[in-house]
């Protein structure tokens, strides 16, 4: 017997600060800064504020794979954003960023005339363009390279803020959204497995942004690296095309370093919280 009463919506919802559970310092209903702080500001083209979550990693390893291929305009000094602490309500990234989420890029390669990127599918096309690589100039090719990115983008927030929020971060465990979300995630990587059947790379034979784009949600969960032991609860284990593709991506160099960036939690190898050069992530060993 459930003699837990069933929430009735109140005529006109109210903001409880207390109510917000693992996310109550993160998340609030209006948007604008909530404290004066200037951003730090190092002397590489490219400026990131960001964090090691699943978005955060899409940026990093771009980034190192576009270092990897020898553009120096992608040298980057990136400084972490801790969400947790409110650093995302700061003026300096308000300014850069009005949806203070994480991650967002300022490039200036032209400091007369700054440029200010946010959305982390807006920051890899953005910087596919600026430097003529992942992204395919074959309309075809290029056409679904996009399909997937926005595939992306459009489903992860079922994965991220639907399935691993309920199942892994909110107060209590709900068997309702548990099973609407774990149902639709199993439903994006049978899309996923599906279209790995028919080929290397989301978008064909090329390795592109589509491919950074996914790889930190979907492959990590299918290496059951994120939300707890979701892997087991999802079975990852039974899309074996996913699993060919997210294993061969985790062993490309670019996104060994690149996920490290802007980590506060892990292994001391896995994490570097600020990264101003290629030395530093050398010191970890990748």
């Amino acid at each position: 017997m459930n003699d837990v009463a069933p929430y009735t919506p109140p005529k006109v919802w109210t903001w409880d600060k207390e109510n917000g559970g693992k996310f109550a310092s993160t998340n609030r209903p209006i948007a604008g800064p909530t404290h004066e702080k200037e951003l730090p500001v190092g002397n590489n083209p490219l400026q990131l504020y960001s964090l090691a979550t699943p978005n955060g990693v899409k940026v990093t390893v771009m980034l190192e794979e576009l270092l990897e291929r020898g553009h120096k305009g992608a040298e980057y000094d990136a400084y972490t954003i801790r969400i947790g602490d409110g650093d995302q309500f700061g003026s300096g990234f308000v300014e850069i960023n009005p949806n203070s989420k994480i991650p967002a890029l300022l490039d200036r390669s032209n400091p007369s005339a700054p440029v200010r990127v946010f959305e982390s599918g807006s920051i890899l096309f953005y910087l596919a363009e600026k430097f003529g690589e992942f992204l395919p100039t074959d309309p075809a090719k290029r056409a679904e390279t996009m399909n997937w990115l926005f595939w992306q983008m459009g489903s992860a927030p079922y994965l991220g803020g639907g399935f691993g929020h309920f199942y892994a971060y909110a107060p209590e465990k709900w068997e309702y959204p548990i099973n609407r979300f774990a149902m639709e995630t199993k439903r994006q990587m049978d899309v996923l497995d599906r279209r790995l059947a028919e080929t290397r790379y989301l978008a064909g034979d090329d390795y592109t942004i589509a491919d950074i784009a996914v790889w930190p949600w979907y492959g990590v969960l299918a290496q059951g690296k994120i939300y707890g032991d979701a892997g087991t609860f999802l079975e990852v284990d039974s899309y074996e095309n996913v699993q060919r593709w997210t294993n061969e991506i985790a062993a490309r160099r670019a996104v060994k370093r690149g996920r490290v960036v802007n980590r506060v939690n892990g292994e001391p190898n896995e994490i570097l919280e600020e990264r101003h050069s290629a030395a530093d992530i050398d010191k970890l060993g990748l």
